[in-house]
């Protein structure tokens, strides 16, 4: 069985798998059917609209990877965490904070919360 850690570094993952067979596979593990994300700037309802919007973000910003910067903190059905994007070798590009909710062992919804983004 997934721990909720466990689950969310798969979405961790998931943000930085660059192959599109790998990366669905990736969603099918972490992601009900059904899962949805929302943040500020983006928005996606269903796996195949959540690999389009990974996709999407590694275009907008080729080799910058996400990386969870926080403890998962849970309770019942409910997840948070704080994350960056940047690369390895400067300062985050972005950062935020990440709240979910479980269902069945997989994400059904995340709501992220940008606290720093390029232009912000």
């Amino acid at each position: 069985m997934t721990t909720v850690t466990e689950l969310v570094d798969q979405y961790i993952a998931m943000w930085n798998e660059t192959d599109p067979a790998a990366r669905r596979e990736l969603i099918a593990r972490t992601w009900t059917e059904g899962g949805a994300y929302l943040d500020p700037i983006m928005e996606a309802k269903g796996r195949d609209s959540i690999s389009l919007m990974v996709e999407g973000v590694q275009t907008r910003f080729p080799g910058a990877r996400f990386t969870r910067t926080s403890d998962v903190d849970a309770h019942n059905d409910r997840v948070r965490f704080n994350w960056s994007l940047g690369s390895s070798d400067g300062p985050p590009i972005a950062g935020g904070l990440d709240v979910g909710v479980v269902a069945a062992g997989k994400l059904d919804a995340i709501t992220g919360f940008i606290d720093a983004a390029p232009g912000a």
